[in-house]
């Protein structure tokens, strides 16, 4: 397995998984793949990301993300960084 600094995406596998998720056709299946592949922890990580994304949409302060989320503004900050800087992922799922 190779580094996290040494991982690029996406990579070739890295695009199989993205046409993967792309043949699920169901939210149901969806959610079962998403449980497949990822930990708790990851799952749990990446729906936290998801509701601070929608709430700096929404224009929410960052200390208000927090207090209503327990999210570290540390992870605030880098999903509102990711927002502004990013290949545009959060925009197109967030519509």
């Amino acid at each position: 397995m190779k580094k996290v600094k040494d991982f690029k995406w996406p990579n070739k596998e890295g695009k199989k998984l993205s046409r993967a998720i792309l043949s699920l056709n169901t939210e149901k299946e969806v959610e079962n793949f998403l449980r497949d592949v990822c930990t708790i922890s990851e799952l749990q990580a990446m729906t936290e990301r998801y509701q601070v994304a929608q709430m700096l949409q929404e224009g929410i302060a960052y200390r208000k993300i927090a207090e209503k989320t327990g999210v570290s503004t540390t992870t605030i900050t880098r999903v509102a960084h990711w927002m502004r800087y990013g290949k545009g992922g959060y925009k197109v799922a967030l519509g």
